[in-house]
């Protein structure tokens, strides 16, 4: 399939990683109705992509994204809300699509991630961030509430104290505090944020693509399972893999002494 091509993204295709750019550097990649509709576009074309094996998502310019743009919300006039539903619901199912699909998603933080920026780094299975990346919520300071799937994810990897602090005062968070507190996988230099992003996606997109998936379900639903619930998902996600292709060059290439190909399974 080939990459779609995008008014307000760069989309491209290499080695089975999708590389997915935030493209409106002169407003600070912030958030339009017209972005968010390609950004539910391209992760679902990642969902059904065979050809694509892991994705990264960063920005153009200094920002990663600044969050909702609040000069085209003003311009909604009477319409706000409706216009919000409408972005909020383009954005979501983005988010959605990216959660639950089998490729790994790599979030490349080049700059600072605001509101529903900061919010969509969260989404990340693997964060990286550069030196200088600074993170905070905004959303209160404009008179706004969180959206971005924020309120789930921020309470499960930094706890709800620390989110609500985040959230009530818009705290700016360091990169490196970013980090002390569970956002981030890790920091890296930042002439080397893409590069290292790359490596890293390229070694996942020739990892075992169902697997991946198995494990990205399997952590959606331990939130709300019970112990036994889901121990269960475990031993029939595993038995699935054991039979499953993936399954059997793995255990084929252990007995061979040789390294696994997966791509082609």
């Amino acid at each position: 399939m080939a990459a779609p091509v995008f008014d307000n993204l760069l989309f491209t295709i290499e080695n089975n990683v999708a590389t997915i750019t935030f493209n409106r550097p002169a407003a600070a990649n912030g958030l339009t109705v017209e972005l968010s509709n390609d950004l539910m576009h391209a992760a679902i074309h990642c969902d059904e992509n065979p050809d694509i094996r892991a994705v990264i998502v960063t920005g153009a310019g200094k920002f990663f994204c600044a969050g909702g743009d609040l000069k085209s919300m003003a311009g909604f006039g009477d319409t706000i809300g409706a216009k919000l539903k409408e972005m909020t619901g383009y954005l979501h199912l983005a988010i959605s699509r990216f959660s639950r699909m089998d490729a790994p998603l790599i979030i490349a933080v080049n700059g600072m991630a605001a509101g529903a920026g900061m919010s969509f780094v969260a989404t990340g299975d693997i964060v990286l961030a550069a030196e200088g990346a600074a993170f905070t919520m905004a959303y209160t300071g404009a008179g706004l509430s969180p959206d971005g799937s924020s309120t789930y994810f921020l309470p499960r990897l930094i706890g709800t104290l620390r989110t609500k602090e985040l959230m009530l005062t818009n705290r700016r968070l360091s990169a490196e505090e970013a980090l002390e507190w569970g956002l981030l996988s890790r920091i890296v230099p930042a002439d080397d944020l893409m590069d290292q992003a790359t490596k890293l996606a390229t070694q996942l997109a020739r990892g075992p693509l169902m697997a991946h998936g198995q494990v990205k379900s399997l952590l959606h639903a331990s939130a709300t399972n019970s112990l036994e619930t889901q121990m269960e998902l475990e031993a029939r996600a595993i038995a699935a893999q054991g039979v499953g292709p993936e399954g059997q060059e793995g255990i084929a290439a252990f007995l061979e002494k040789r390294k696994p190909t997966f791509v082609n399974t």
